[in-house]
């Protein structure tokens, strides 16, 4: 392994406009916005690469953007937090990814609305896939079905260590369990594991999803309810560090940052799931998907205390 370990991430990368809204309002409703924040980017993989960067890994984002104000807020706000962004490429006329997030300050819930870029799909030049071939890991989400099978196959044929964020779904849930079991690392959220498994217990399902290949890491991630770790046939809980929450944006995203950091440096799948809660837990305590990131110092503290 690597002195500083490389992560590549293949997947989705938007602007988040973040409300902060009275309350909720039901359809055809109303309700009052109290504040905007768009100084934050977001999406799966961009934020968890974010996140990896923050905390200690080099960390390097593979996609296209458009050419619009949109896109140099995205650009920006990667390379604030340090990410290599050499491997994105901007293309003309193209509108970037952009979400709208709603959060009910009453309990930190958030409701999405995102736009989903239409900007072509990634041609794997040489120059990408030698890129992905040095990294440890490739982080993927799937939202872009297509990239994500490509990444992961360039990646398993040299060897790199595919992690999967389980959370973007296919409407053909063959093309989902194909491209889970590529996966060395799987985690899932609520949901994912079920849908995909067509199971409704947890273990089975679980069970299911590691069934598909040969995972290292099988997990679901449940927010507040903690995190089901799949480890030796049984299904292990972590409970959720209790904090705050102004914002849940971003939270899971900020777990999978955190995770691939400490697995890669402990090869622990417990120590590196309760490192990774305490980074989205402290992520909770600031509003949008990115600000309440922490720092190794932070962290580490952190976990001393708690």
């Amino acid at each position: 392994m690597k002195a500083q370990p490389i992560v590549i991430g293949v997947g989705h990368c938007c602007q988040d406009y973040i409300c902060t809204v009275e309350s909720y309002p039901p359809e055809d409703g109303s309700t009052h916005i109290l504040s905007i924040d768009d100084s934050q980017g977001g999406g799966a993989v961009a934020t968890a690469m974010a996140a990896a960067s923050r905390l200690g890994m080099k960390a390097r984002m593979l996609c296209h953007l458009g050419d619009d104000s949109a896109g140099d807020s995205i650009m920006r706000g990667l390379q604030d937090f340090g990410v290599d962004t050499t491997l994105i490429t901007r293309v003309s006329g193209g509108r970037s990814s952009t979400s709208y997030v709603m959060v009910n300050p009453a309990n930190g819930s958030r409701t999405k609305f995102p736009y989903r870029d239409n900007l072509p799909l990634l041609s794997f030049s040489e120059k990408e896939c030698e890129a992905i071939k040095q990294a440890d890991v490739l982080h993927l989400d799937g939202t872009r079905y297509e990239n994500a099978l490509k990444a992961a196959q360039v990646a398993r044929a040299a060897g790199t260590l595919v992690s999967l964020d389980g959370c973007s779904r296919q409407a053909d849930n063959q093309l989902n369990r194909k491209l889970a079991g590529l996966a060395d690392i799987l985690i899932m959220n609520a949901t994912y594991p079920y849908r995909v498994s067509e199971r409704t217990d947890r273990q089975q399902a679980l069970c299911y999803m590691a069934s598909l290949g040969s995972p290292r890491v099988v997990m679901m991630t449940e927010g507040g309810n903690g995190v089901y770790s799949l480890q030796d046939g049984k299904v292990v809980h972590y409970p959720a560090f209790s904090v705050t929450a102004a914002d849940t944006t971003g939270a899971g995203d900020v777990f999978h940052g955190a995770f691939l950091t400490r697995y890669l440096e402990t090869g622990d799948c417990g120590e590196s799931i309760r490192f990774a809660q305490a980074a989205s837990a402290l992520k909770c305590l600031k509003p949008g998907g990115r600000s309440g990131i922490p720092d190794r110092g932070r962290l580490e503290e952190f976990l001393r205390t708690h």
